[in-house]
């Protein structure tokens, strides 16, 4: 009887213990050292909020294409996000004097382009100059990461590990071999699993989150296995010791 309850509180004590192979992010991430790095300009997506300014060789002639050039400068991001451009749902916006604009399939440079395409070819400014900033791209976090949430980033890349530490890292909790990145682009939705224990997602897709990817990181088996029953290895070390006992005196 003693020695079956000592089986099966070792075997408890090792379902309840993460590997260092679990654990470590990118173990063989030397094999990776020098590789080419590859930068990445996502497409404009419904529910993106623009700012454009829109300017030219003598600055009075573009006024009337900027929607509002009283708050144009030095405007906090809220008030610039209620006053930018709102992509709509057939991916579209409406610019003044040119009217409704099509933005599909175009990255942020892109759009300069086209509209100072427009704005020279149409005869409406000399020598104009164009510029296009995403003002709400954002990334979500949930599940075993410190500051689960949603972020909001300015940059043109930010990184999977950037985001990540954002939330302020994984837990000792986090499944790093099954990290699930959901994204959606263009009306389609990409559900990819990668693992962080590896380097070899460093050369995919994912290396660089998007706005509006969602990261999930679920519970590792050592934490699922604890959960509702022992909370950490202070708390096991108690329950141990108590059935020990209780064998010990059940036993004589």
């Amino acid at each position: 009887m003693k020695n079956k309850l000592l089986i099966i509180i070792l075997i408890g004590l090792m379902q309840s213990c993460v590997s260092k192979k679990e654990i470590l992010y990118m173990q063989d991430v030397d094999a990776y050292n020098q590789s080419e790095l590859t930068y990445l300009s996502t497409t404009l997506q419904p529910n993106d909020i623009l700012k454009i300014s829109v300017g030219a060789l003598v600055p009075e002639t573009a006024l009337p294409y900027n929607r509002f050039p009283s708050t144009g400068q030095g405007g906090d991001t809220e008030t610039m996000k209620l006053e930018g451009y709102l992509v709509s749902l057939d991916q579209t916006i409406t610019f003044p004097v040119l009217g409704v604009l099509s933005v599909k399939d175009k990255t942020p440079g892109e759009l300069e382009q086209d509209l100072r395409r427009k704005l020279e070819e149409g005869g409406h400014l000399v020598s104009p100059s164009v510029a296009v900033r995403l003002l709400n791209a954002k990334v979500t976090l949930l599940g075993e990461v410190n500051s689960p949430g949603t972020y909001t980033f300015t940059e043109s890349n930010v990184t999977l590990l950037q985001a990540i530490g954002l939330a302020g890292d994984l837990t000792i909790y986090g499944k790093r071999d099954d990290v699930v990145l959901i994204r959606e682009v263009d009306g389609v939705r990409t559900v990819a699993h990668l693992d962080l224990t590896t380097a070899n997602w460093l050369n995919s897709p994912y290396q660089v989150v998007q706005p509006n990817d969602v990261i999930i990181v679920n519970q590792n088996p050592a934490k699922v296995t604890s959960a509702g029953f022992i909370a950490n290895i202070g708390t096991l070390i108690s329950v141990t010791s108590v059935v020990l006992s209780m064998v010990i005196l059940l036993t004589r």
